[in-house]
């Protein structure tokens, strides 16, 4: 009995060491924030007790009694009939000739599934949270799958970016093979506070990489960019929560505005963002990935709903959904709710498939398309 036991002992332990080398050395976990970086994060004012806080208590899961919660975990485990769709979700394919070599001046929106987003305004060409990899996982064989094998078009046939936008650096926003593939294509990345290490790493040379605090502006060739709060959190491996700034962006150009949100909870942040930015063309929103567990970091599409209107949105498109199962709801229940909350309060909504371009100021894509699909 004691030589097993010293014999399974021996196993756990190399197990245990085993995977803290690979979360200490994996490039795909990214880095911590060194030097000036770090300076930057020590004196942010949304930086105490050696982390980032949010502006509103925010507790990862609710008050709710240990049963329930262990219930949760059980059904993530167990699954959830209907949380993926049975067969590919329809898609526009593009072509690289698709995209004007000069993007528009107005704003005109691709939606890649979840929270990736191409958005072309001002005559630059930005693209927001793109993950484009086959799992939100630092590994490749565990985590939710994407819904659909392909995109809309190969990495390699995307034209040239003028930004990279980040939101934050969890794995279904921020992806390490995509960035390799988007590196050499993109002029420049504004992200928020301590993510630039990350990208550091994976080889995108420091001085394209501008970082910002919530509240602070940069201007890009004519395009002011705004780094504005969210409620949410960060991090990619075992030791770093809230190493790194979450938030959202405001895009302006000379005659468009356009609001992309990341995640976020519901809080007062997007009545302060309305007053100071709004009006805007288009609000970008999370709708899906929810529960009542974790309703501090994920709203409910209702909420959605109220969050566009306190932003003084014209134009409704949702994101974080229709690409990975995250959550515990059936993948069109966010639509679906989403839509009745939408009609309620007379909110304009755009439902384009993924890969469909469409203009927030011109016909909008509103079929209801996720109805013919199981």
């Amino acid at each position: 009995m004691k030589k097993f036991m010293l014999i399974l002992l021996s196993i756990i332990g190399a197990i245990a060491l085993g995977g803290g080398l690979f979360v200490s050395f994996a490039p795909t976990f990214g880095a911590t924030a060194q030097g000036q970086s770090l300076d930057r994060i020590q004196k942010s004012p949304n930086f105490k007790n050696g982390k980032f806080q949010n502006a509103s208590h925010t507790p990862m899961m609710d008050e709710s009694p240990l049963l329930d919660k262990v219930k949760i975990f059980y059904k993530f485990f167990t699954g959830v009939d209907g949380s993926s769709p049975e067969g590919p979700l329809p898609m526009v394919n593009l072509k690289p000739g698709d995209f004007q070599a000069t993007p528009s001046q107005t704003p005109v929106i691709t939606w890649f599934g979840h929270s990736a987003v191409m958005i072309e305004i001002g005559g630059k060409r930005i693209f927001a949270d793109p993950m484009l990899g086959q799992r939100a996982s630092p590994v490749s064989f565990i985590g939710s799958k994407r819904f659909n094998k392909d995109l809309p078009i190969k990495i390699e046939d995307l034209p040239a970016l003028d930004i990279v936008l980040l939101s934050h650096d969890h794995y279904d926003h921020l992806d390490h093979g995509t960035i390799e593939k988007l590196k050499g294509k993109a002029k420049h990345f504004f992200v928020p506070l301590g993510v630039a290490a990350h990208l550091v790493k994976w080889g995108v040379a420091p001085e394209k990489i501008t970082e910002l605090d919530w509240w602070e502006t940069a201007t890009y060739e004519g395009l002011t960019l705004a780094a504005t709060p969210a409620r949410h959190f960060s991090g990619r491996g075992l030791n770093d929560r809230d190493k790194t700034l979450w938030c959202s962006w405001v895009l302006k150009s000379a005659s468009n505005s356009v609001y992309f949100g990341g995640d976020s909870g519901y809080d007062k942040h997007f009545k302060e963002i309305g007053e100071k930015y709004g009006p805007f063309d288009v609000t970008m929103l999370e709708c899906g990935q929810y529960n009542k567990a974790w309703k501090y970091i994920h709203m409910m599409p209702e909420e959605t709903a109220q969050a566009h209107v306190d932003l003084k949105g014209k134009v409704l498109m949702p994101t974080h959904w229709g690409a990975f199962s995250l959550a515990l709801h059936t993948w069109q229940e966010p639509i679906k709710r989403l839509s009745k909350a939408a009609r309620q309060l007379n909110i304009q909504m755009a439902t384009p498939i993924i890969g469909q371009r469409w203009e927030p100021t011109g016909t909008l894509p509103q079929e209801q398309w996720w109805k013919g699909v199981k």
